[in-house]
């Protein structure tokens, strides 16, 4: 008998996920302590879902079923339930199977599969959240195929099958369908799995960012505190749906009555109306009942206001885990605790569940996350101030449930956000995020700021172990807009939510200020762009001739964006309005680049230019589509020369506007940066096939490797293990002899052959041939004596330095070559050149694996001593195709083998052709029981 608290219980098994309508189940092992549950859940499903089952009239389990169903060894018997709450509301088993079909245990590695999924619960993607949980569990336990029978009127179930992307094979047999399904995750199987994941996800933040209906709980009755104040909000911001106040000190008897103009009640079942949204403002101790009325009631997300959670210490930190798992085993997903609230300024919601003071932000095109609610408040009064409006916003606290994936999930698809700016104090995972974020930028920029270094209070998800910098490169290669300040934050999403993407690095400057265009002239040169000279309008400009010379400019086939730098009217008050307008009046006669002015001491001008022209069309007041498709902003390619911008205009006339050079070009640099990365991955590259891997062979190899490895632990592979591994994946590393005498020294010269290399193994002295414990191109048995003799009286003992003897590699650039495994990044492929210099000054590039071909090329060329390998300085180039290769196989064969956790080559010394591997270190571990191939779900805490 297996119970819940027996070890051989398998918990990490169970899962969190998000079912096609945004709401959340439970998947976990049935155990025997189910038996009650499963034949409740058995007497609510359909007589025709029971025949579909059984493939007859099957009324009620027997004992001898419920024992059965309820009774597993979690290897050859295997059976899962969804849960909400207490109830199962799908179930799902296989068993193991032989070639005759009957039960067998390994090494066959078939299993038979059944579903069944509660009526009232069919739609939601029950089935298929299942079966890629149970397909996890079936190759965890060395299962490769899964084979089912389904009745040909069981569309809905074939559907399930058919539609999950594995290869399969599907045949008629005596009045049924046969379908087998071959596990082995595919890039089709893995689509239709993110797809899911993403529909889902969103979906659960749509229901929290547009709900028909909203419940405030803890309103008092004097009109203070956090709860009366986001009650005002909801009102004052013009709410469409139904608003409801929950007061729990109000008089029996006294239900509907107006408290602040809203209908108050003392408890969420007292409403008598549905509530989609509960934003909950009680204190910490009375959050628990709150949420267990909530989750009675139906309701289907929360925001939660209240303090006194992960942000306060350990006990908090448990208060908020056990809050998590009561909102999920309820169903609903929740933002929070400790949040500041959220914002839909859609024109059919106009939500303002949040603590930010009606009238909300403008409705605009661009999406804010953020953690703290501190910077959100900032974020929000510096977009509002220069005229720039927010579709949504949602500040998260201490993201215990809903995070930015999530709000990636939402912003991906959604039609009223162009540009999505997050404020992050952790990335959490890493690997999910900069997922997300690259499919995201692939249709719209993400700006992100980042604000901590290490984890913060309150964040139960482990921060990632890579340096900032690895951080940094990987966001990069996602297409992420990576800046340092929340200023950077706000100037970057003005450029990009109001003017089109540059097309190229070529920049126009001009103004009525010759000082001011030579520091926008030394911006643009600091941040990479290509300025042209300044033109210099002279301090007696008018506003027509700013309209005429930016006319011309942005005619001009010689600039991809303009500048324009503007100063106060020397004895006159300044015209701004009629600038702003002449400002206007040009983008207009020729839109499709951007522009952005400089001013100084130009209050005025910053308003004109930050107001919306009485003439451009009004903000769409219909809701967009369900699902529409995100609005393109990819600059079009231009014949023979730079692509040339997205060929929009302006859609309001605004034009954003920056009280300092520095920053007006910053945010332009990252927008021609942004660009730049939208048009390099046009063309995403691919993972290159080598007909020289033993996949299997390594495979084989690594599974007897790690029954040497303590659980939690790893090994370091001796030389040859190393070397025979490698050599697996086509990566061949020079050969070495011990020498732990001269004459011993002398004889493994004679098996290698002269000329040969002399070094040092010890890890005090491992690849530092600074210090003198390498001796190269030793030709003769004297030079060799005389080495060995020179570096054991300058280092040591023999004994101590660990001598070897290696041949001679071709001479050329030494490199090295490391892939690391981070437990939320995943893989991470980095490459460098060899030496102190590099490693003082961190010049090192960064890639996540799998990396395609295209990837290992940037990887190469990243560095900033990149131009060593290209021929600097006249030297021969290096043979950069088969460094290029050396990448991806090792890419390769990290990308396949989970137990491998980490390698290091080094040096590579890569010659004018081809490339030697001198040295290699390889370290191995159990795999991890999921990976990011392994089906969807949401943290667990």
């Amino acid at each position: 008998m297996t119970t819940a608290s027996d070890p051989s219980y398998p918990a990490h098994w169970e899962a969190d996920v998000v079912l096609r309508d945004g709401g959340t189940a439970r998947i976990r092992p049935i155990t025997t302590e189910d038996a009650g549950r499963l034949v409740s859940f058995y007497e609510q499903v359909s007589d025709e879902s029971k025949y579909y089952r059984f493939f007859a009239p099957y009324p009620r389990l027997s004992d001898r079923d419920v024992h059965r169903f309820t009774h597993h060894d979690y290897v050859d018997r295997v059976g899962l339930a969804a849960t909400i709450g207490d109830e199962f509301i799908g179930t799902v088993r296989y068993d193991r199977i032989g070639p005759d079909g009957r039960p067998a245990s390994a090494p066959a590695d078939e299993a038979e599969v059944a579903f069944l999924v509660q009526d009232a619960h069919q739609g939601r993607g029950v089935a298929s959240a299942l079966l890629e949980h149970i397909g996890a569990v079936a190759r965890e336990r060395g299962i490769r195929r899964f084979a089912a029978e389904v009745l040909p009127a069981n569309t809905k179930m074939i559907k399930v099958f058919t539609d999950a992307g594995y290869q399969q094979k599907r045949s008629f047999e005596d009045g049924s369908v046969h379908l087998t399904l071959d596990l082995e995750p595919t890039a089709e199987s893995l689509a239709v799995q993110r797809a899911r994941e993403q529909r889902a996800e969103a979906r659960s933040v749509q229901r929290l960012l547009a709900p028909g209906s909203v419940a405030v709980i803890g309103v008092s009755r004097s009109g203070s505190g956090v709860g009366a104040a986001a009650l005002r909000n909801l009102r004052d911001g013009g709410f469409h749906g139904h608003l409801y106040a929950v007061n729990e000190a109000r008089a029996p008897g006294m239900e509907g009555d107006l408290l602040d103009g809203v209908r108050a009640y003392r408890t969420v079942a007292d409403i008598g109306a549905p509530v989609d949204l509960a934003v909950i403002a009680v204190p910490a101790q009375r959050v628990p009942d709150a949420v267990a009325a909530c989750g009675e009631h139906g309701v289907q997300g929360l925001v939660v206001l209240s303090a006194g959670y992960g942000e306060s210490g350990p006990e908090g930190l448990d208060r908020q885990r056990e809050l998590v798992r009561q909102a999920r085993s309820y169903g609903m997903r929740l933002i929070g605790p400790n949040a500041f609230g959220v914002i839909n300024t859609a024109a059919d919601v106009e939500l303002n569940a949040s603590l930010a003071p009606a009238p909300a932000t403008a409705r605009g095109r661009i999406g804010l996350f953020t953690q703290s609610g501190a910077i959100g408040i900032a974020l929000l009064s510096g977009l509002l101030r220069r005229g720039e409006g927010l579709s949504s916003f949602v500040s998260a606290g201490n993201r215990a449930d809903v995070s930015g994936n999530d709000i990636l999930q939402y912003w991906y698809e959604d039609g009223a956000t162009d540009v999505a700016l997050m404020y992050l104090e952790t990335l959490g995972n890493p690997r999910k995020f900069t997922r997300l974020a690259r499919r995201t930028a692939a249709v719209k920029p993400l700006v992100v700021a980042l604000g901590g270094r290490h984890t913060p209070a309150g964040h139960l998800v482990p921060g990632t172990r890579l340096p900032e910098s690895t951080v940094s490169d990987l966001l990069r290669q996602a297409g992420v807009i990576r800046v340092d300040t929340v200023t950077e934050l706000v100037d970057a999403g003005l450029l990009l939510a109001g003017q089109p993407l540059p097309a190229g690095p070529r920049v126009a400057i001009l103004g009525n200020s010759e000082s001011l265009g030579v520091l926008t002239y030394d911006a643009c040169l600091t941040e990479g762009l290509r300025p042209s000279p300044p033109l210099d309008l002279t301090t007696a400009a008018t506003p027509e001739d700013f309209r005429t010379a930016l006319t011309a400019a942005l005619a001009s086939e010689d600039c991809d964006a303009v500048v324009v730098t503007a100063i106060p009217w020397v004895g006159e008050r300044a015209l701004a309005d009629d600038l702003a307008e002449a400002l206007r009046e040009a983008v207009t006669e020729v839109p499709g680049k951007p522009v952005a002015v400089v001013h100084v001491e130009l209050g005025e001008l910053v308003e004109a230019l930050s107001a919306a022209r009485a003439t451009a069309a009004p903000p769409a007041t219909a809701p967009p589509p369900a699902s529409p498709a995100p609005r393109d902003r990819t600059p079009a390619a231009a014949p023979a020369g730079p692509p040339t911008a997205a060929p929009a205009a302006v859609p309001d006339g605004r034009i954003p506007a920056y009280p300092a050079a520095e920053r007006a070009v910053k945010a332009l640099a990252e927008a021609v940066r942004y660009a730049q990365w939208r048009r390099a991955t046009a063309d995403a590259g691919h993972v290159p096939e080598y007909e020289d891997i033993d996949e299997s062979g390594a495979a084989a190899q690594l599974a007897a490797l790690v029954t040497r490895v303590g659980e939690g632990a790893a090994l370091t592979l001796d030389e040859a293990d190393a070397r025979e591994l490698l050599g697996r994946y086509g990566i061949r590393v020079l050969p070495t002899l011990p020498a732990p005498s001269a004459d011993a020294a002398v004889r493994a010269a004679g098996v290698l052959g002269y000329p040969v290399a002399l070094k040092t193994t010890a890890p005090h002295l491992r690849h530092r041939a600074d210090l003198g414990g390498v001796r190269l191109d030793l030709t003769t048995e004297a030079e060799l004596r005389r080495s060995y003799e020179e570096l054991t009286e300058a280092l040591g003992k023999p004994s101590e330095l660990l001598p070897v003897v290696q041949s001679m590699a071709p001479r050329g650039v030494d490199t090295v070559v490391r892939a690391v495994v981070d437990p939320a990044a995943g893989a991470v492929l980095s490459f460098g050149l060899a030496g102190v210099p590099s490693e003082l000054l961190g010049d090192t590039a960064h890639r996540l694996v799998p990396a395609t071909d295209r990837d290992a090329a940037g990887l190469v060329r990243a560095l900033r001593a990149a131009p060593l390998l290209f021929g600097w300085r006249g030297s021969d180039p290096v043979d950069t195709p088969a460094l290029e290769e050396l990448l991806l196989r090792l890419s390769r064969l990290v990308d396949d083998h989970p137990e491998v956790t980490g390698i290091s080559l080094e040096p590579v010394v890569v010659a004018t052709e081809g490339l030697s591997v001198l040295s290699a270190t390889v370290r191995v571990a159990h795999p991890p029981a999921r990976t990011d191939l392994g089906p969807r779900t949401l943290p667990s805490y």
